[in-house]
């Protein structure tokens, strides 16, 4: 039986619920701009189907809503409106207005204590992680994080598994010995790709993703008394997620592998 011996996380909207902040920070560098604020929730939504801001505002550039601007002048305005957005971003983390979701800091700190290996796959910049991580981590804790995969190292961003794969090798771990905790469905895709189980950790911008293919999704991680609420998945009767709770998700997984019978999980 596989052995777990990495948890790799994701970050905006999975280590700390941070998209809304992105969102408001975009908005500030349209107005800046002067393109007033047009990303409202739903259509932030849209745009997370897209994978990095820099890529995000291109698309949107190019659309008839942000005036269907050839291309090279969306990339070239992408690239400046991108760098404003991420330093009003960096702003917001610094003025306090952010806390991990619960249960982040206890599933890091209990994997540490077990020799438990943690990685970063994201498809955020360095800058933003580091000061994220500085932001809701104390020293000991965002030291415990011994491989970081961003968007400044790996420029294929999710879905594409090009993060996983770094971290992976930089772990030195099978897929089947590790978990993959993600928000989003292009980060359920990416993880899938290299074959690591996954857990999603749903929030406001996606929960209507569609997560086919994940071990568990939830809605937050939990907290002795701060119960997760499962949607899809066999949570093996806790309440929330812990080491040994990932052990038995990546257990299960190896039986489920092909030309592996077993019996179907019922959802709880």
């Amino acid at each position: 039986m596989n052995q777990l011996k990495a948890i790799i996380f994701d970050v905006d909207g999975t280590l700390a619920n941070t998209e809304e902040i992105h969102r408001r920070s975009f908005n500030e560098a349209f107005a800046e701009a002067g393109f007033g604020e047009p990303w409202t929730p739903g259509e932030y939504v849209l745009q997370l189907a897209i994978s990095g801001g820099r890529e995000r505002i291109m698309a949107w550039l190019r659309s008839p809503d942000g005036g269907g601007m050839a291309e090279n002048r969306a990339r070239e305005l992408a690239i400046s409106l991108h760098q404003r957005k991420s330093e009003i971003y960096r702003d917001h983390l610094r003025a306090g207005h952010i806390a991990p979701r619960p249960g982040v800091l206890r599933l890091i700190r209990e994997a540490g204590s077990k020799g438990i290996q943690l990685g970063i796959a994201t498809s955020t910049s360095r800058a933003n992680v580091e000061t994220l991580l500085d932001c809701i981590l104390d020293h000991a804790t965002r030291t415990a994080f011994t491989a970081i995969a961003t968007s400044d190292i790996v420029a294929d961003k999710k879905p594409a598994p090009a993060v996983y794969q770094f971290c992976l090798a930089r772990l030195g771990v099978d897929p089947g010995e590790c978990v993959a905790i993600e928000d989003t469905a292009n980060g359920n895709l990416a993880a899938l790709a290299c074959g690591i189980a996954t857990v999603i950790t749903v929030h406001e911008y996606t929960r209507d993703n569609n997560f086919a293919g994940a071990a568990l999704v939830l809605d937050q991680l939990g907290e002795p008394d701060q119960p997760c609420r499962i949607m899809v998945g066999n949570a093996r009767g806790r309440k929330y997620v812990d080491t040994g709770l990932l052990q038995k998700l990546i257990a299960r997984e190896a039986k489920s592998a092909p030309g592996v019978s077993t019996a179907p999980e019922l959802t709880s």
